[in-house]
């Protein structure tokens, strides 16, 4: 009987402990926000307890939203199950997380901005934060999938989802959903190929439902980049896209430069001071009816091309080389779009690359389509 007695407190306490969780890749548990609050923990649509969606912790006014809930003229629609939740004037979700330390991680997750004018979440696990701009959004249905990359220092640790923002309207807020992670393995050169991830096969977690790719965030740095080697070098994002939903010229995944010239990739090799060098590509379009006149500009030591390229919209690509003698001990490697562009239903679009090749001219190319683009 007294051990009886003792349970049912301890039951009690634990029911409020935070209790991290081991992660794998993909959703987090309840990643979704499909498990709800009860109907007792709730205010029309507003969460009453900090407890009351499984897995997280909220604070301040979130609202959990049902998809096709109306607001004024609007008409919210979840991308990923039935359920989302917005976050109010200061608000965050929390969730616990049992990570293994020293290993890198990218987050994917949904984002929609509703009413206010300028939005931003603020990511942040301990030790690291960052803002994440939403208010540009690039797919036509509102929705966008976000990507966010980090170190692990500690274990456990807080993902923390924050809206920084302060509106008159507290629902103005932004709407999250599918939150997911994966372990990210950072890729070496090769005596093939002196650019790390060359093909863009390395990087976030693709939600099963997304078919409008994921932004990789603007101005992000190569050491903590969810594109691991390459570094967001722009005033807006780019789109990391995959096989399974659109046209890519090699393997599985690709890159498409969304914003004209102010959507634009990176990455910093060594070289040697004088030396002859070929940087070879892809450049094509991602198959998702973005049509037009485009162009990929390639910048590497003080050597630039423009390669044009003529989109129907319906996928395909081109080689291209750019070759250059070396100035210095490490050389920047940029691709840069030339030319805004949009679809018929309003998306942001434009030129894919892919398939990234830089060799010596004094080294012998991978394969024989490398040794028809560098001769």
């Amino acid at each position: 009987m007294m051990m009886a007695g003792l349970a049912a407190p301890f039951f009690l306490l634990c029911a409020f402990c935070h209790v991290a969780t081991a992660i794998t890749d993909g959703l987090l548990p309840n990643g979704n926000f499909e498990q709800g609050p009860n109907s007792t923990e709730l205010n029309g649509t507003v969460i009453r307890s900090r407890r009351a969606i499984p897995q997280w912790e909220v604070s301040g006014f979130v609202e959990y939203i049902p998809s096709g809930h109306k607001q004024g003229d609007m008409l919210l629609v979840v991308p990923e199950g039935s359920y989302a939740v917005r976050l109010g004037n200061d608000a965050f979700i929390r969730q616990s997380l049992l990570l293994t330390p020293s290993l890198r991680y990218s987050l994917t997750f949904c984002a929609a901005r509703t009413c206010a004018q300028s939005e931003h979440l603020n990511i942040s696990l301990t030790p690291y934060s960052g803002l994440v701009p939403i208010q540009t959004t690039y797919s036509s249905s509102g929705w966008d999938s976000y990507a966010w990359a980090f170190l692990a220092q500690q274990s456990p640790v807080d993902l923390v989802i924050h809206n920084p923002g302060l509106e008159d309207d507290p629902a103005c807020g932004p709407l999250i959903d599918a939150v997911a992670i994966r372990e990210l393995y950072p890729p070496r050169p090769t005596n093939k190929n002196l650019l790390k991830n060359p093909g863009f096969e390395e990087g976030p977690f693709f939600l099963p439902n997304s078919s409008y790719g994921i932004i990789i965030p603007p101005n992000i740095e190569d050491d903590h980049s969810p594109l691991p080697a390459w570094k967001i070098v722009s005033l807006k994002a780019v789109k990391y896209i995959d096989a399974a939903h659109f046209a890519v010229a090699e393997g599985r995944r690709a890159v498409e430069l969304v914003a004209g010239r102010e959507s634009a990739i990176a990455q910093t090799v060594r070289t040697v001071v004088g030396r002859k060098y070929a940087l070879t590509f892809a450049v094509g379009d991602a198959g998702d009816g973005c049509v037009g006149s485009m162009a990929v500009e390639a910048f590497a030591a003080r050597e630039t091309v423009k390669i044009p390229y003529e989109s129907k919209g319906n996928g395909g690509h081109k080689r291209a080389v750019l070759k250059f003698s070396a100035v210095g001990e490490r050389t920047n490697v940029v691709f840069q779009s030339s030319f805004y562009h949009m679809r018929s239903d309003g998306a942001l679009c434009g030129p894919v690359v892919d398939d990234v090749l830089l060799v010596s001219v004094r080294s012998v190319p991978a394969s024989a389509s490398a040794r028809r683009w560098l001769w």
